[in-house]
């Protein structure tokens, strides 16, 4: 019976495997482990966007919310 994972555990664990291989290619590892580090990580990005695109995930915002972390200003004010 496979656990159903939530979408933000393929994102951490694809973004920690990059992070480290950036850490391993600095650090002058071996080709071979780094390359297959590398293509593991590449399978990881398609199955992460995958989890995230087909993800059942609903919300009631819509374009009008506009961004939450910054009010819409007033139209009259000059932005130059």
């Amino acid at each position: 019976m496979i656990m159903k994972l939530p979408v933000s555990f393929y994102i951490a664990v694809t973004t920690i495997l990059l992070i480290t291989i950036t850490i391993m290619c600095a650090m002058d590892m071996p080709f071979g482990l780094v390359f297959y580090l590398t293509v593991l990580g590449q399978v990881l990005v398609v199955l992460m966007v995958y989890k995230v695109l087909t993800d059942n995930y609903t919300t009631n915002k819509t374009f009008e919310h506009f961004y939450e972390d910054k009010p819409i200003e007033v139209e009259s004010e000059n932005y130059r």
